[in-house]
């Protein structure tokens, strides 16, 4: 297990008696809350010392009160140190003072709009969604990608491009076909995504894209090590994604899975991929 206190970049909160969340509907599972207390037992014995919450996808007209709520948390348990809420960037350049609100905040480092909801493929290239997405430059916030599928992952290379002065950073390796054994051509746009300096990638949530019970730490490994062939050790960061990954295992096993997934890495490396590039990109 690893032996110093790590940096946690993808956890969720939520409470459904506080805020609506339509997508928990289906999933009785996770229809419940799930706050700091929960996740602390989930942890075990591994040490977080340093939180990013990104938001839930909760009602759209809820969103500031999400980050309030979260906000107000922070107040209580100093590990919360950023916050990724979500914004209704599809407005171009009217969610400005929207965007202006939520910077005022120092614990908001970023936005996340989920494209992976999206039924349009080319939903992240519409003028208004991309004005609104270059506007994070003029607030020193970066954008979160979470998409699924092909269609979404050559949509989000053309968000990049037209974005150069925006740093982004890549969700769940972009979520590849995990359960199917499919590679490509996931590589080929990682590695297109890669190339642009601009980017990161967060190492979490992979679990859930392969079978949640017979998945094996064998068949994870070759996705990591693409992410590491194209990143580097530099833009690489670990997420836990709780408690959404706690459908498909336990938070010290993913821990343990992804120290084995780089064994070999030097002490440095280790360092850098469950500490400090996320202590630098997060301005923590």
């Amino acid at each position: 297990m690893i032996d110093f206190p790590i940096v946690d970049t993808h956890l969720h909160l939520w409470n459904p008696k506080v805020l609506r969340y339509p997508w928990l509907d289906t999933i009785p599972r996770l229809n419940k809350p799930y706050l700091l207390a929960d996740y602390n037992q989930a942890c075990g014995p591994v040490r977080v010392d340093k939180m990013i919450f990104v938001q839930c996808e909760c009602k759209p007209s809820q969103y500031r009160q999400e980050a309030q709520w979260v906000l107000s948390l922070a107040q209580d348990d100093l590990r919360l140190q950023g916050v990724v809420p979500w914004a209704p960037l599809e407005k171009g350049a009217a969610v400005r003072a929207e965007l202006e609100g939520l910077a005022r905040h120092k614990l908001v480092k970023g936005i996340r709009r989920i494209i992976q909801f999206e039924s349009e493929g080319n939903f992240c290239l519409r003028p208004d969604f991309i004005r609104g997405v270059q506007l994070l430059e003029d607030f020193d916030l970066h954008f979160e990608i979470c998409i699924k599928g092909d269609e979404q992952f050559r949509s989000t290379l053309e968000l990049v491009r037209r974005c150069p002065h925006v740093r982004f950073m890549l969700d769940h390796i972009g979520k590849p076909f995990i359960g199917q054994g499919l590679m490509e051509p996931w590589k080929t746009y990682l590695r297109e995504l890669s190339a642009r300096p601009n980017t990161w990638c967060k190492i979490s949530g992979l679990v859930t894209e392969a079978d949640w019970r017979k998945w094996t730490r064998r068949q994870i490994k070759p996705y990591i090590d693409w992410v590491l062939d194209c990143f580097g050790w530099d833009r690489v960061m670990y997420g836990g994604d709780w408690p959404v990954a706690g459908q498909a295992t336990g938070y010290p096993r993913w821990v343990a899975t992804l120290e084995w997934a780089v064994r070999g890495a030097s002490p440095t490396q280790i360092q850098k991929l469950f500490r400090d590039n996320a202590i630098k990109f997060y301005r923590l």
